[in-house]
């Protein structure tokens, strides 16, 4: 039987390639408009895709690390990603909502509470795109800590790999202490007994009393155990150093399908966990190359980029499927006309071949992606006698 792939796409504002909004076709007056994510997301669920992840940082966008790049012709400033989640939840019924949520300066208690209620609003659909930040400038808007100049042409000096490994340490435990927050509610904590007067049981939530060496937190949530009990856990990864942040997916950025297998070899030897390739897609030959005109210069990305039809695209997806790749998280070059040939085109042809769903079978995002129930660390098994 052929196996059958993960889908998701990622949405940034008009879409990946900086000059996106310059298209024809797309609609910048609507960046800011809550309809504009609705379109785009209820495009993606039409095409029956396990999620969408939603693109978020804690700067202004810049093609420098270091600070703003000075170009006025470029997308800047975004809508929360979380709460554009939440704003999605309640008027779609299948899709996984996977909003971007930094862990460098944010608080580990704060974020479990923001997902675990988005899991609520989506009847448990939620999912959360860790993701680290190591710019100076975006440290600066908190105040609490400095962080040295980055060149990341130089990341392979040992300076710049122990500042990176610290980031990913920090974001390690960032994931271990929401994950345990989680689960500081059984599942059947609340009992709600109007005739006792008991609304919940105090033997059923648990303190987590987790420390570390990024953070010390005593717990339990002010949130209920989310419904899928731990939303789904994802992270993008370059390298070795995020493959031990206990993700449930990590995005990979493999350069063709021999690549591919490498990764996934190294990826599987840490454990379980899915791997999901990014693709940069350009579902038309020459709309790459107008941007690149309008903008100036040649439009590069960390992930593989596919210019050409759908046909070649499906070619690509299988073939690194078969080296290995449990899915995909395709990231737009256009909005909304690169989804759009995502949904119409690409689709039609991977179902062909039997290796996409026809309709979804689940309604949350675990069921979706096949992850087990997920197991509550702090209840008490019951012991036969």
């Amino acid at each position: 039987m052929t196996s059958q792939l993960h889908l998701a796409v990622a949405l940034d504002g008009a879409g990946w390639h900086p000059a996106a909004w310059r298209d024809p076709s797309t609609h910048p007056d609507s960046l800011f408009a809550p309809e504009y994510w609705l379109d785009l997301v209820r495009l993606a669920e039409r095409g029956k895709l396990d999620f969408v992840t939603i693109e978020d940082s804690l700067g202004l966008q810049s093609g420098r690390y270091d600070g703003l790049d000075g170009r006025a012709d470029h997308v800047k400033g975004r809508l929360d990603a979380l709460l554009i989640a939440a704003r999605v939840a309640p008027v779609t019924t299948h899709i996984g909502l996977v909003p971007t949520v930094t862990v460098t300066h944010t608080e580990p208690f704060h974020v479990s509470t923001q997902l675990a209620t988005l899991d609520y609003l989506s009847t448990g659909r939620a999912g959360w795109r860790a993701q680290v930040s190591g710019r100076p400038a975006e440290a600066a808007h908190f105040g609490h800590r400095e962080f040295p100049s980055f060149d990341p042409a130089a990341h392979a000096e040992p300076a710049a790999q122990a500042f990176v490994a610290e980031l990913f340490a920090e974001a390690a435990d960032h994931i271990e202490v929401v994950r345990r927050l989680w689960d500081s509610w059984e599942d059947d904590a609340e009992i709600r007994d109007v005739a006792t007067g008991r609304f919940i049981d105090r033997d059923k939530l648990h303190y987590i009393d987790f420390t570390g060496r990024h953070f010390s937190v005593k717990g339990p949530s002010i949130t209920p155990r989310p419904p899928q009990g731990q939303p789904v856990v994802t992270a993008l990864t370059h390298s070795s150093l995020g493959y031990g942040l206990g993700a449930d997916i990590l995005y990979v950025t493999p350069s063709d399908a021999a690549n591919a297998a490498e990764i996934v070899a190294e990826v599987r030897a840490t454990g379980p966990v899915k791997v999901f390739a990014d693709v940069v897609v350009f579902l038309d030959a020459d709309r790459k190359a107008r941007l690149d005109e309008l903008d100036g210069s040649q439009y590069t990305s960390d992930a593989h980029i596919h210019v050409g039809d759908a046909a070649g695209l499906a070619a690509l997806l299988l073939s690194w499927r078969d080296a290995g790749i449990d899915g995909f998280r395709l990231r737009p070059g256009v909005l909304p006309a690169d989804l759009t040939a995502i949904v119409d085109e690409l689709l039609p042809l991977l179902r062909a071949e039997g290796a996409f769903r026809t309709d979804y079978t689940s309604t949350t995002l675990r069921g979706h992606l096949g992850l087990p129930a997920a197991r509550n660390r702090y209840a008490r098994t019951e012991v036969a006698a």
